[in-house]
């Protein structure tokens, strides 16, 4: 669904239950999200799988590439005849990093993730890193964006400073979506309709659509209280 602004993470390493998750969602999801799980059980035939069924649906690969700029560069080159819509590279990588994925794929927006939704303050201390998490975020998609960034991954919190900061035409995605509250491992969350209202474009959600008993009665209730 074009005008949706539900990504869906189709949490699975399975290809048939990635395809059972997008025929009972589609009507109510604008971009479906392949990640780590996926992509390391399938490869890049999972994707182009999943994309001959589906060819009228928005792929999100979300590998968070991070490693010199050489490396993340020829990746991305591999990636290139996916198609993908967004790749993601980790915005802590630097500029260079993120200009070289940006040059391998002009036809991708690639996609920053600033600070991960299931880190806290804490957390980033304990790594020796003290400046504030919305500070951090903030920067990071600055400079995500002048390296050729197109769009931004930052948790909900930060999403108000962030749409201020950048231009309109660079997408705001923000993971750490709830409907309600769960028992999980993220941290600094937010629900469907006050994202929205702080300025993301786009809501990752998963585990609540995912592991629902009727996923298409979920997305259909997200999708509902957003219009």
């Amino acid at each position: 669904m074009a005008n949706s602004p539900i990504i869906l993470a189709l949490d699975s390493q399975e290809v048939e239950r990635c395809e059972e998750l997008i025929e009972l969602t589609a009507d109510f999801i604008g971009v479906f999200k392949l990640g780590l799980e996926f992509f390391a059980a399938n490869g890049p035939n999972g994707v182009v799988i999943l994309k001959k069924k589906f060819p009228e649906i928005s792929i999100f690969l979300d590998l968070k590439l991070h490693d010199i700029p050489n490396t993340v560069g020829k990746a991305s080159t591999s990636l290139e005849k996916l198609k993908v819509d967004y790749l993601t590279v980790h915005a802590q990588g630097g500029s260079e990093m993120i200009k070289a994925a940006a040059l391998a794929l002009p036809g991708t927006r690639v996609t920053a993730v600033t600070v991960l939704t299931s880190l806290d303050q804490n957390t980033l201390s304990s790594l020796g890193i003290e400046k504030p998490v919305g500070e951090l975020a903030l920067r990071w998609a600055e400079l995500a964006v002048a390296s050729g960034a197109r769009a931004i991954v930052a948790s909900p919190l930060e999403v108000k400073a962030l749409r201020a900061l950048l231009p309109r035409e660079i997408s705001l995605i923000t993971p750490g979506i709830r409907p309600s509250a769960l028992d999980d491992d993220q941290k600094r969350t937010m629900t469907p309709r006050d994202a929205i209202a702080a300025g993301a474009d786009f809501l990752v959600i998963g585990r609540p659509i995912t592991q629902a008993k009727d996923p298409r009665s979920v997305a259909k209730t997200v999708f509902e209280s957003l219009e």
